[in-house]
């Protein structure tokens, strides 16, 4: 798919960190250190991140700040994981969440 991360900006400058690797929906992928899952995520070209629990309508990176739960996913076997905030580490394992998850205190 290509790498889709934007390299040359007029005032900002990015650093490549170092390449991580994981798995998203059982295929392989890679991010950079410092990615959130969800812009690795994007970079990989998923923009897909979920769908809704009732309508099945998808759901895409939006807030980017915690907020608005469009990127609730699976990561490691916990749902209700909000990617746009959580930090891509070596060899997480991120699944789509098809329904509302399983709640933390069960």
């Amino acid at each position: 798919m290509g790498d889709r991360r934007i390299t040359d900006h007029p005032i900002l400058d990015f650093d490549e960190g170092e390449v991580i690797h994981f798995t998203f929906d059982g295929k392989p992928m890679e991010g950079r250190e410092g990615d959130t899952i969800a812009s690795a995520l994007h970079a990989n070209g998923v923009k897909v991140l979920g769908y809704h629990f009732k309508t099945k309508r998808p759901r895409g990176f939006y807030c980017a700040i915690g907020n608005c739960s469009a990127c609730l996913m699976i990561v490691n076997g916990k749902s209700n994981v909000r990617t746009c905030t959580e930090s891509l580490l070596p060899g997480m394992v991120v699944e789509t969440q098809l329904d509302r998850g399983v709640p933390d205190d069960v």
